[in-house]
């Protein structure tokens, strides 16, 4: 599957360098550039790619509310959004994850980082960086209030005990073949409870199974 690709990015050269890096890989399809969030929005209205490349801070319109708006107004038809930072505890990060971001990838990553996180945001089978990922959250979630989030507490609790289990191991950056053998079941067992889950919690993906875990207070902060 050819992945359909928009680049954004409010640096011409910055934005240009990764549209000819991501270009150069076969199932990639660079369709279109936007110099900031507003823009975005129209670009991802015409052309309907598969995933955006957004840059977090942007004049006009930020990463964040771009992301935002995309996902309110495409709901499940949705580009997945990947984030590029400079900074990998930008508080923005995790707001836009919170807003529907699939994940985040600094910018100074290799192209090898880059291919494989916009592959895996395409497919919504993995966190980004899963390590990073989870200490991104737990650094944000420390610094909030202790107190559930009441929607993502109400949503937990359409799950099973064994879903509950399954949503933590997410949390924590398993992949369905590590959760697998840590629950002693089948990968094919663990993607059902994952679809299950995913359904329940109306997330998109891991990623945001995993924000609304910690949202919920499922997941502790700085445990295991």
């Amino acid at each position: 599957m050819t992945i359909r690709l928009v680049v954004v990015d409010d640096q011409m050269l910055v934005r240009r360098g990764f549209t000819s890096i991501l270009a150069s890989e076969d199932d990639i399809d660079v369709v279109g550039e936007a110099s900031d969030g507003a823009q975005a929005l129209t670009v991802c209205r015409d052309l309907r790619p598969d995933v955006v490349v957004m840059d977090i801070r942007m004049p006009v319109m930020d990463g964040v509310e771009a992301t935002r708006q995309l996902i309110t107004e495409h709901g499940e038809d949705a580009p997945r959004v990947l984030i590029l930072t400079t900074f990998d505890l930008d508080e923005l990060v995790h707001a836009a994850l919170r807003a529907g971001a699939s994940g985040f990838l600094l910018k100074d990553a290799p192209p090898d980082d880059l291919f494989r996180a916009v592959r895996a945001v395409a497919a919504g089978e993995a966190l980004i960086a899963p390590s990073i990922t989870r200490r991104l959250l737990d650094h944000f979630a420390r610094a909030e209030t202790s107190t559930p989030s009441a929607a993502a507490a109400e949503a937990v609790a359409l799950l099973t005990e064994r879903e509950r289990d399954v949503l933590q191991l997410i949390a924590r950056g398993l992949s369905n073949q590590e959760i697998g053998a840590a629950m002693f079941v089948a990968e094919t067992t663990v993607k059902t409870h994952v679809g299950r889950i995913f359904m329940k919690l109306g997330a998109r993906d891991r990623t945001q199974a995993a924000v609304i875990a910690y949202d919920a207070r499922l997941v502790v902060p700085g445990t295991d």
